[in-house]
């Protein structure tokens, strides 16, 4: 009852003095709502340029710089690790090559060959696959050349010199899909690694008896002069890079573009955490002297209470209730100036962003944040005050009877 009553007397209190409780919403909010800003700022521009990076499937790939000779237990080892999301054999260039035709087009198209597979990070997730010795996948540019789409047919054919002829295979091939634009922007085919691979048996001139094409017998032992390997994260390209280089294997990553942001994003965090930080502080010992300058004002007002039976614990309250009214009230304040800015900086800079794309932002949880802070900054500076307004005694409320 005690509690409840104190909790009443100081919400009327608030509201009475309006034209003070208003001035200690604004200073937080003046305070808070820039901070709300520029964190907004920095978790856009950062946060968005770090999504690229991450949603960039390039930016994870490791490419080998020069050719090597990696078997197949490598590979093995390879997919095997938690930090690899993709792997597969690479085939020597000038053998990944295939000429393709249809009804439809009246030229011959020659088309990269590309090793692929189940997860590979340039195709889409939920996509078909470019699985077996018939399936493939078409890039946007050799689908257009083609005049073809998923479900059509196309023919395939590769030539080689053995034993002084010309010889010339067909293959049957089935478009599972068309890649995406940013697949792949030249002439492309998306095919499973055991096809890219047995075109460069039949080049070599061996025999590939899945196919049915004839030559000498396979070879014993295979190895492979390259790879296409993808790290399951950005984060984990720089430990990929390191390992590979250990082991004598030169690789190609955009590792320097990805520190690049991740420095820039610990940087622009620590500028905005130590401007957070005094200002918040500076805002704490503000409130603090209001509130403890309030107490002194009210010594008289407080110790009647204490004299008519309320406890020092109770008076604490007093103060405690009104810093957490400012608090939550210029929290709010904050965020409304937050969202008026936000709005017109998006406003001004939406002809340079892309689709759905967001300078200013902030997540929910950075509210809750902000919100936990705020509200924990204001009873921390309302310590002070209770702690003063505990140390009044009844009797002073006696003498000034």
């Amino acid at each position: 009852m005690r509690l409840t009553k104190i909790l009443r007397l100081a919400t009327r209190d608030y509201g009475h003095e309006w034209q003070m409780s208003g001035c200690f919403v604004l200073a937080l909010a003046a305070v808070l709502g820039p901070m709300l800003v520029l964190f907004g700022l920095k978790f856009g521009i950062v946060g968005g340029m770090l999504d690229q990076l991450v949603e960039n499937p390039e930016n994870r790939e490791v490419r080998p710089v020069s050719s090597g000779r990696f078997t197949l237990d490598w590979f093995g080892n390879m997919a095997r690790r938690s930090d690899v999301a993709f792997v597969v054999p690479r085939t020597r260039s000038i053998a990944a090559t295939i000429d393709l035709s249809s009804d439809k087009a009246s030229r011959i198209l020659p088309a990269e060959m590309i090793p692929s597979g189940r997860g590979d990070p340039l195709l889409p997730a939920d996509g078909p696959v470019a699985d077996g010795m018939n399936d493939v996948i078409l890039s946007q540019a050799a689908a257009e050349h083609l005049q073809v789409q998923a479900g059509d047919r196309i023919d395939g054919s590769i030539v080689r010199h053995y034993r002084g002829r010309k010889e010339r295979v067909h293959l049957d091939l089935s478009v599972a899909a068309v890649a995406p634009v940013a697949a792949f922007a030249r002439d492309g085919v998306f095919a499973d690694a055991r096809l890219v691979e047995a075109l460069e048996e039949y080049r070599d001139g061996r025999a590939v008896p899945e196919l049915g094409w004839q030559g000498d017998p396979p070879a014993e032992q295979r190895s492979y002069p390259g790879f296409r390997l993808y790290a399951k994260s950005i984060y984990d390209v720089n430990n990929l890079k390191d390992d590979l280089t250990g082991q004598g294997i030169e690789v190609r990553t955009k590792a320097a573009d990805i520190d690049l942001v991740m420095r820039m994003d610990r940087n622009l965090s620590a500028i905005y955490w130590a401007i957070a930080v005094i200002g918040l502080f500076g805002f704490s010992l503000s409130l603090g002297a209001s509130l403890w300058a309030n107490v002194d004002r009210k010594r008289k007002e407080l110790s009647v209470l204490r004299l008519v039976g309320f406890r020092t614990g109770d008076i604490v309250w007093f103060p405690v209730t009104q810093a957490l009214y400012t608090g939550v009230l210029g929290w709010l304040l904050a965020v409304a100036i937050y969202f008026g800015a936000a709005y017109t900086i998006n406003g001004m800079l939406v002809d340079q962003l892309a689709s759905g794309q967001q300078v200013c932002v902030l997540l929910p949880q950075h509210y809750l944040m902000a919100f936990a802070v705020t509200v924990g900054a204001a009873v921390l500076a309302a310590a002070l005050a209770g702690w003063r307004s505990a140390r009044i005694e009844p009797s002073e409320g006696l003498r000034e009877i």
